[in-house]
């Protein structure tokens, strides 16, 4: 008889996850991606006709009207009207006057606050300019050849021009003594 043999049975133990990445769908990827970009650049450099609308040409004015109103309000507060100072209780009846001459569609006022001045103040006399009639408000953040600055005197009815109102005396600059201060630190 045959003996019966055992044979044995190996088997190969298990092996570790192959932890490779597998670089060819990539590489098919890019390879697709370069061709599609190499044949579509030479279609981008052609022209494509495209009507655009007409350009206008817009004018600017070479000199501010002598009219032109400009608020300029200083960091203590004080309203200017074209460098004439004024008090808050007369800067809506003063700009309803000046707005009044002015024919509708051209009330134009332009602000020109200090970077000091204080926001509630530049937000009053914004709403002060709509209460006297103003219909269109502009800030302006530089100065015009020939317009004075807020301040300075130059504007017709301006301090420091002829047939202008005296301006009241102004106090001496800090430091400077005076004879109705004490002395000086």
């Amino acid at each position: 008889m045959m003996s019966m043999r055992r044979r044995k049975i190996f088997t190969k133990p298990p092996l570790r996850p192959n932890s490779d990445i597998n670089v060819t769908p990539l590489v098919d990827v890019v390879l697709v991606l370069l061709i599609i970009f190499m044949v579509l650049t030479p279609l981008l450099d052609k022209d494509i006709p495209i009507r655009v609308p007409d350009t206008t040409k817009v004018e600017t004015p070479e000199e501010v009207p002598p009219d032109q109103l400009v608020v300029g309000i200083t960091p203590e507060g004080e309203l200017l009207i074209n460098s004439q100072k004024i008090t808050e209780d007369e800067y809506v009846n003063r700009l309803k006057r000046m707005l009044a001459a002015k024919p509708p569609g051209e009330k134009l006022v332009f602000f020109m606050p200090d970077e000091k001045a204080n926001y509630a103040k530049v937000i009053g006399a914004l709403d002060g300019a709509r209460l006297a009639g103003a219909e269109t408000l502009g800030m302006m953040t530089e100065l015009a050849e020939n317009v004075p600055a807020p301040g300075t005197g130059g504007a017709p009815g301006a301090p420091g021009t002829p047939g202008a109102p005296l301006s009241p005396p102004t106090s001496p600059p800090p430091g400077t003594p005076s004879s109705t201060t004490g002395p000086s630190p």
